[in-house]
């Protein structure tokens, strides 16, 4: 049986999510440094790393390694920006910040899964 759209449609977003994540982290320079709110950044990893929790789990990526995979890679891309990037600079506040997206990311996918798999429950 084939995957219906809308598993595409997850799937592919999925994948969108970890590009944009994975660029937002690793790139030369940090992306949009230009924003001019407070604690953008930090609004800017929180999201980065729910987003990406809470689809990999809507997609079917297996808790036990998408959610260690991602909190691994909240402490190593600071310190790849610190050491490896010259243009950039590794915060710890900004693993604190991933690692909150993470945990709200993961909260939120875990139970949509829940209500997929329960019929009639909120």
């Amino acid at each position: 049986m084939r995957p219906s759209r809308q598993v595409w449609v997850w799937r592919a977003g999925f994948v969108l999510a970890c590009l944009i994540h994975l660029y937002g982290l690793y790139a030369p320079r940090q992306a949009g440094s230009e924003v001019g709110f407070p604690y953008a950044d930090k609004f800017g990893h929180f999201a980065l790393f729910g987003v990406v929790a809470y689809l990999g789990l809507r997609v079917g990526v297996r808790a036990r390694w998408l959610l260690p995979i991602l909190a691994a890679n909240a402490v190593v891309s600071e310190l790849v920006q610190h050491y490896l990037l010259p243009l950039r600079s590794g915060d710890p506040l900004d693993s604190v910040a991933d690692l909150c997206g993470l945990a709200l990311g993961a909260w939120l996918g875990t139970r949509a899964l829940r209500a997929k798999r329960l019929p009639g429950t909120t």
